[in-house]
């Protein structure tokens, strides 16, 4: 999806490196076999793999070691440097590797290795699992199972008619006509297949059984499970307005959604947006590339100030007004007809088409059914087990304990439900892995993008650094005095840093990179 890496730097098939130029936690643009690689070093030991990741194709050589993962620069995707295995989302596919030759003071890069043989499936592991829900969520704990080595029965149930896709983009350059449709499904349908992983598609669960173990479809049919997993995700809300069910106002959470809105914004020439959420912006964004005029309404002061600050509100708005999306903020829509939007303050914004970006809900329904308890979202404890032993809950619908800020959290970003479910998949296995992962998300606004890494539930303070409007920005967010999350433009480095010192609870660290920034 990404560019191809150049081809460059030492060639150490037939130079190689000096060792002693490498220190420690170093990354190394080098080639061999004609092809871009990166040097890796950790410790005493050395590992040559692809240069590019396999999510985005971003250069590693720019990404960090941490704990004997290779870290991407761009979506923070782990690497596994001994056996290339992808660790951590958004990246789903290994990195190639090599050998690596130590001779006369010099690394030097061998054959290219064969991926390491699958794990042992774990004495523990259940003789089936059922997931319900094929999103980010999902998907990754079904290939992560396989992944571990389970070889038990494995289905998964999704009211989508689609394969598992790539989400993110169905807001960003999918919607803008800036990515193919070969790019968004995550695998195929073969690869499921190969995995024996039992997809039923377009299906919706109706009933859950915990004392029989079993859940029942739409269709009747009834499956039988020893663990559980719902991750069925979180709906889109829509707004009790007048003229909301027309046929030209959408919402976006699927595929379908992004299909129907990009044929509809063939025929449409002006569009209205309400809601100045990510999603709200991201879709303006990608109809203005279109050539749609597009205005926004939304009842705060400023985009995202809740979320990201005072500085990166007005920096997104400003962004936007350039690209001449016109912004009616502090209003709300009161109706909406067949031609126009009409706000409370009394505008009327002439509309062939409209979208709704105004946050979504926990889909808890079943986890209700099933007896979980629910309270804005599925409770579940660290290793993501339900209230009813054997059911388990990831994703959006989930709430869990965060161990960085010592709350109970619902994180609505697609990494964080990759992660989850990739964390999740341990504990279905018997093995109660602790989930410590610090939330991770990308915003996308025309050619500037957003990373923010951390949780602030609300902001006491913000501390920044550069300056947004140059595209050049740091901000730590504080919360009781500690920085909780912290939000970059083209500061990937740091964002690594950041995420890093997060996940350890460092705050000495976090407030050395603040004073380096």
């Amino acid at each position: 999806m990404g560019g191809q890496i150049e081809v460059k730097g030492p060639d150490l098939e037939k130079e190689g490196v000096l060792l002693d130029s490498l220190a420690d936690g170093a990354l190394l643009a080098c080639q061999a076999h004609g092809e871009a690689l990166v040097l890796a070093r950790s410790g005493k030991d050395f590992f040559a793999v692809g240069a590019a990741c396999t999510h985005y194709g971003a250069p590693l050589a720019d990404g960090a070691i941490v704990d004997g993962e290779l870290r991407c620069p761009w979506h923070h995707a782990c690497f596994d440097l001994k056996t290339g295995a992808a660790r951590g989302a958004p990246a789903l596919n290994p990195i190639d590797r090599w050998s690596v030759i130590q001779k006369d003071g010099r690394a030097f890069v061998g054959a290219k290795q064969e991926a390491p043989a699958r794990p042992a499936e774990p004495h523990t592991a259940p003789k089936s699992i059922v997931i319900v829900g094929g999103g980010a969520a999902g998907n990754c704990a079904a290939e992560r199972l396989r992944a571990l080595g389970y070889e038990g029965a494995l289905t998964m149930i999704s009211a989508d008619d689609s394969v598992p896709y790539d989400r993110p983009n169905l807001s960003k350059d999918y919607l803008a006509g800036n990515a193919p449709e070969e790019w968004i499904p995550l695998r195929s349908r073969d690869f499921y297949a190969e995995k024996k992983i039992e997809l039923e598609l377009g299906t919706r669960v109706t009933s859950i059984d915990p004392r029989a173990k079993t859940v029942t479809l739409a269709s009747g049919k009834t499956l039988s499970y020893e663990k559980l997993l719902l991750a069925t995700g979180a709906s889109p809300i829509r707004l009790p307005l007048p003229g909301a069910d027309l046929p030209h106002v959408f919402t976006l959470r699927s595929l379908a959604d992004s299909r129907s809105l990009i044929e509809r914004a063939k025929t449409s020439k002006r569009a209205v947006v309400i809601g100045a959420s990510f999603i709200g912006l991201e879709v303006a964004a990608a109809l203005r590339t279109r050539g749609l005029e597009v205005a926004v309404v939304a009842p705060e002061a400023r985009p995202l100030e809740k979320v990201l600050g005072q500085e990166l509100g007005d920096f997104l708005r400003a962004l936007h007004e350039e690209k001449g999306v016109v912004f009616h903020l502090g209003d709300v829509p009161a109706s909406i007809s067949e031609s126009a939007v009409t706000t409370k303050n009394g505008a009327v914004l002439a509309a062939e088409l409209v979208v709704m970006g105004v946050g979504v809900r926990p889909n808890v329904e079943l986890a209700t059914i099933a007896g979980a308890s629910v309270d804005n979202g599925v409770l579940v404890d660290a290793h993501f087990e339900t209230s009813v032993p054997g059911v388990y809950a990831v994703g959006d619908c989930a709430r869990y304990p965060d161990l960085h800020g010592g709350e109970r959290i619902r994180v609505e970003h697609w990494v964080a439900a990759q992660r989850e479910g990739q964390s999740v998949a341990v504990s279905l296995l018997g093995q109660a892995e602790t989930f410590k992962d610090v939330p991770f998300f990308w915003s996308q606004h025309y050619d500037v993008g957003i990373n923010y890494v951390g949780h602030a539930s609300h902001i006491d303070a913000i501390e920044t650094r550069g300056s947004a409007a140059s595209r050049d920005f740091f901000a730590a967010y504080r919360v009781d005095g500690k920085i909780r999350a912290v939000a970059t433009i083209w500061r990937d480095g740091a964002s690594l840093q950041a995420e890093v010192a997060l996940e350890k609870n460092d705050q000495a660290a976090l407030e050395a990179l603040l004073l380096s920034q």
